[in-house]
């Protein structure tokens, strides 16, 4: 699997912010991102059990539906405490409004309910790279840290404002996005991706 400089390539995705985090990403590459909300592709049914399941879903839907190579990240937090949940259902807790406001306190009520005021926790990110003739590739990152509450900052997105990662003090919403690029599990899954060499120089 190649994708040349100057490649379409579609962000399997309809949230916004995630959408600014991987164009950031493809930037200095060559790669002509355009988003699928953009273009008008419906989303398709998540029923996949894990990260990886639910990025190629998104991925080969997208790259179906557009004819072009596509991306998709599916990503959520894993809190200890609670058995890695909200995990590939971390969207959903947020609601049909996909408030985060009403998941972050879901996550403090529950974890209260065990008597405890925080945990430890990670971010996952699986990508996948689809081609319209049905080819996938799928890179896995991850970031550990902890929660904090109430949550801080308002850089980021999701869940940013409660998650500290390790050997840092700032929430990942407080800290400056490119930052935030540099250290979170969507770089390190992306840092994979490259490796691959998926982005080659020319045609």
């Amino acid at each position: 699997m190649r994708l040349p400089r100057g490649s379409q390539l579609v962000v399997a995705s309809h949230n916004e912010g995630k959408v600014r985090e991987i164009k950031a990403l493809l930037g200095p590459h060559g790669i002509l991102p355009v988003s699928a909300g953009s273009l008008g592709l419906a989303e398709p049914i998540e029923d996949g059990t894990t990260f990886a399941a639910n990025a190629k879903i998104k991925a080969a839907a997208s790259a179906s539906g557009s004819g072009h190579a596509a991306l998709a990240d599916d990503s959520g937090l894993c809190v200890e405490a609670l058995d890695g949940a909200p995990g590939i259902y971390s969207a959903r807790w947020a609601g049909p409004t996909k408030d985060f406001r009403i998941a972050m306190n879901r996550i403090h009520d529950e974890l209260r309910h065990k008597g405890l005021t925080t945990s430890r926790a990670k971010f996952v990110c699986a990508l996948c790279v689809a081609l319209p003739s049905g080819e996938t590739q799928i890179f896995e990152g991850e970031v550990h840290g902890h929660l904090t509450f109430p949550p801080r900052g308002d850089k980021g997105f999701g869940y940013d404002p409660i998650f500290i990662a390790d050997g840092m003090d700032q929430t990942f919403a407080e800290i400056d996005p490119a930052q935030k690029h540099a250290i979170s599990h969507r770089a390190k899954a992306f840092e994979k991706l490259l490796h691959s060499g998926i982005f080659t120089e020319s045609f």
